[in-house]
């Protein structure tokens, strides 16, 4: 049995309870979970339920509803379908300080942007609890939205109906982009709501480090905890072989700061969605209009590129550099920097050449800040990439380890000191 399913009758119970106490919902209420597989060996951040209240009932108004946590708005007269999302204590990865509030204070902004340009894609919070700490459960009910999952469709459409969906979500990360930040908030990092119910700067939901005075600070702290977490790590044991761990040391000190003050803009600081992709977006097939933008976990306040580094992957959007010359990548990278040329190369690999193109005429039309018009980017993902590799995800995430036979951890470990090593010599460390 797979850890996600250890407490699965625990939940039902717990969100029975929850309708019970907090709404006095009773009856045979219909609860289903969402994008649920038991065999999934890799912990969920969040287990996710739609809710159907029985014919004729309604939540009833509670006190604390009453006067509305930050966030929040009352729940619409005659609503009887919801989403829960129950946090998940031991999520790989997510901090549990602040991770309910960011994500609440995260959807208040973006529906706020979005308001005007693409109404009613970004659900309505009706009521949430923080985790705190990991004794207490975090929950967030939520707008149901209507719309079928844009992952599942999207691959199969041509390219002028992906195109309709590129031009909506180049809108969209335009919108975000331009989202007005309450002056309560003063730094760069996470969200939260201070005792007024004022948006505040906080940790990371995904670090639990922060806040930060500066995008470059962001990146330093992080790097200092992935060598941190390097150092306790079995396999990595800190880089230190090979003389790796000086050389990594000396990128830090020594090639951080100059490569943030290449950066356009250094102190802008806007909305980033964190995990911007077609997995967290609903869609109408009939109309082929966006219905909703999903899933905040990630979302915090950064630098415009940061959405790049980040996001839009399966729209050959995310920007990133390669350890190689004359690869695909490196071409892709270059074209985003400096233009698509009329004749595009062969789609023969991992690069959907049309596919980025017209992500990138999107992105011009709507007037998205993006990797062409941000001077410097590419400087910021070499410390990105730096980031990544110090610490990598198949040997420093519990459930991806416990998948690996030793022989394959320790393979891949040599392979990664060898990308490593790579990507410093390309660095000049």
């Amino acid at each position: 049995m797979s850890h996600n399913h250890i407490n699965y009758e625990g939940r039902l119970a717990f969100v029975r309870g929850l309708l019970k106490d907090k709404f006095d919902i009773n009856g045979e209420t219909e609860i289903t979970p969402i994008q649920y597989n038991p065999e999934v060996p890799f912990k969920f951040n969040s287990f996710i339920y739609s809710i159907t209240l029985p014919s004729g009932s309604a939540p009833k108004t509670t006190p604390e509803q009453d006067g509305l946590k930050p966030g929040c708005v009352a729940i619409p007269s005659g609503t009887r379908d919801f989403i829960l999302r129950l946090t998940n204590s031991d999520a790989e990865g997510m901090s549990p300080t602040n991770r309910v509030e960011n994500e609440v204070a995260a959807i208040s902004l973006a529906s706020a942007a979005l308001e005007a340009s693409y109404p009613r894609i970004v659900p309505s919070v009706y009521a949430w609890n923080s985790t705190g700490n990991k004794s207490h459960q975090g929950w967030i009910l939520e707008e149901w939205m209507r719309g079928s999952q844009l992952d599942e469709a999207f691959e199969a459409m041509d390219l002028n109906q992906k195109r309709n969906i590129l031009s909506q979500m180049a809108g969209i990360l335009k919108a975000l982009q331009e989202a007005k930040l309450p002056n309560s908030f003063t730094g760069i990092g996470g969200l939260s709501f201070d005792e007024k119910g004022r948006i505040v700067s906080a940790v990371s939901s995904i670090s639990g480090l922060g806040p930060w005075s500066s995008y470059q600070e962001s990146f330093k702290n992080q790097l200092d905890d992935a060598l941190e977490k390097a150092d306790a790590s079995q396999y990595i044991r800190g880089w230190r072989a090979n003389g790796v761990r000086d050389r990594l040391d000396r990128f830090i000190e020594q090639g951080v700061q100059p490569r943030f003050e290449a950066l356009d803009s250094k102190d802008e600081r806007i909305l980033v969605h964190g995990d911007f992709t077609t997995n967290n977006i609903l869609f109408d097939p009939s109309s082929g209009r966006i219905t909703a933008l999903l899933d905040y976990d990630f979302s915090c306040v950064s630098h415009s590129s940061y959405e790049f580094l980040q996001s839009l992957s399966d729209v050959q959007g995310q920007f990133k550099i390669s350890t190689g010359d004359g690869t695909e990548e490196t071409t892709l990278t270059h074209a985003k920097l400096h233009g698509f040329s009329e004749t595009l190369p062969e789609t023969t690999g991992d690069v959907q050449w049309e596919l980025a193109k017209a992500l990138e005429n999107e992105l011009e039309k709507a007037g998205v800040k993006r990797p062409r018009t941000i001077e410097g980017i590419d400087k910021i993902a070499e410390v990105h990439a730096v980031l990544q590799a110090a610490l990598p995800w198949r040997l420093s995430n519990a459930d991806i380890l416990n998948l690996q036979s030793e022989k394959a951890i320790l393979d891949f470990r040599g392979e990664s000191e060898q990308g490593l090593m790579a990507l410093l010599d390309r660095l000049g460390f």
